[in-house]
Formats: C-alpha cells, structure tokens, sequence
C-alpha cells in the first residue's frame, strides 16, 4: 500500500479574476468552464475567477514566483490576502474517508485535486468575506448603540449615506458568493469526486457560514433602515421647523410694516 501526501494552499484576494486577462501568466495552462488549471514543476496550479489562487504540491519559492507574475499582470491585485492549508493523504487500496480533518483518498487525479482546490478556495474567500462583514457590523452596531444612548444620530448624514452605500455594495458582494457554493457540473457523474466534495463542504462548514454570513448582513441592513430613517425623520423635524420660523418671521415683519 502506497502513501503520499498532498499540500493544498490556497490565496484569496480582494479582487475577482477574469481568466482570460492572466492566462498569460500561465503558458502552460488551460482555461476550463469555472478555472484556470496549470502545471507548475512537481505540482498543480489552479485560479478560481472569484479571486483564489491554489497551489497544489507546489514549493514555497515557486508560489512566489507565480505570484509575482500574478502582481505583473495585474497592477491593482492587493497583496492583502487570507490562505487556507490543506493536507489530503493518498492511500491506494483504502475508502475515501475524513478522519481526524485529513481526507484519504485512494488516488490523486487532476480532477479530484479540482475538486479538493475549489473547496479550498471557497473556504479561503469565505474567510476573506467574513472578515469584511464583520467590520461592517462592528461599524453599524456603533451606530445602533449611539442611537440608543442618544435616542438620534448625527445631523451630519453624508458619512451615513456613504457608509450606507459601502454597507449596499458589501451586502451585494456576499450574496454574490452563493455560487461559491454551488456543486460544480464534473462531481454530478462521479459518486467519488462528489463524496470528496460533500466531506471537505462538511470539514470547512461552507454551508453555516454562508448562512451566518447572509444573517450578519440582513441584521446590518435591517439596522441602517433605521439609522436611515431616524436621520431622514430628523431633518425633516428641522427642516419643519424653519419652515415655522419662516412663516413667524414674515407675520412679524408684517405686523411691523403695519404698525408703522
């Protein structure tokens, strides 16, 4: 019975990919329906276009020359990202099976290193959108907690509107990611690639943080509603108010033309 082991790297950035602009990047690589897939020495590489980088039994000095060509490719790429590890050992002869957080499988196959890859990728962007979220709601539970202590929020909105419209682009980005998690179309016919797939979802727990995330940003949406609409009903308490005064004004000043 034969043993290796299989290193799984992931790297998510902040900005999505469109394969086509870093094929380049990899002369040997091949695009397919949902990634970029290349040969890199001993070793795979493959790059999701939700913005994730994987390196399969790739070196340490290897992924970054990759990376390098990466940044040179793309200027703007922020250098900024979360990683996921992996580790799947390859036992021939033995069940597929998770025990412990490490998968076994029977035989590595580039389709199988697919799809162990993408779950990779998807847990490491996850992570990168749980992050921003969670900044997000640290930033609206002030708010809410400076409303209840205050019982109003600053006259200022411009802060508020710009806040809001970062809060709408975050909640759109999040929900974006469902299709992260959707069953990629090669495990559909392959009970084996599909039960690698149901285990590392299992492992990473995609599903719950998904749900967690998606409750996160409608207690934060629910939350600006109501900031929004105390400041709206502020200003238009204001603003009633010098319309009264106005009104006052005028009948003084009447009042004083008359008596003269």
């Amino acid at each position: 019975m034969s043993d290796a082991a299989h290193s799984f790297s992931a790297f998510a950035f902040e900005q999505n990919f469109l394969l086509k602009d870093i094929a380049s990047a990899f002369p040997e690589g091949r695009i397919h329906p949902h990634e970029l897939r290349a040969t890199e020495g001993p070793g795979n590489v493959f790059v999701f276009p939700f913005g994730a980088v994987v390196f399969q039994d790739v070196p340490q000095e290897r992924r970054q020359s990759i990376l390098s060509r990466l940044y040179e490719r793309l200027p703007g790429l922020n250098l900024q990202v979360t990683r996921e590890d992996y580790l799947v050992k390859e036992r021939s002869g033995q069940p597929i099976d998770l025990t412990n957080g490490v998968l076994v499988v029977d035989r590595m196959t580039i389709e199988r290193a697919s799809i162990v890859a993408l779950t990779v990728a998807q847990s490491a962007a996850m992570e990168y959108y749980e992050s921003i979220v969670e900044k997000l709601y640290a930033h609206t539970s002030a708010l809410v907690d400076q409303l209840e202590a205050r019982g109003t929020v600053p006259y200022r909105v411009r802060p508020l509107h710009r806040f809001i419209g970062e809060a709408i682009g975050v909640r759109n980005e999040v929900l974006s990611v469902l299709h992260l998690l959707d069953k990629p179309d090669a495990i559909w016919d392959d009970l084996a690639m599909d039960q690698i797939y149901r285990e590392l979802k299992a492992e990473f727990d995609l599903e719950d943080r998904y749900r967690a995330l998606e409750s996160k940003v409608k207690s934060v949406q629910e939350a600006l509603e109501l900031v929004l609409d105390v400041a709206r009903d502020r200003r238009m308490y204001i603003l009633e108010a010098a319309i009264v005064l106005l009104i006052v004004l005028e009948i003084v000043l009447s009042l004083l033309k008359i008596m003269k």
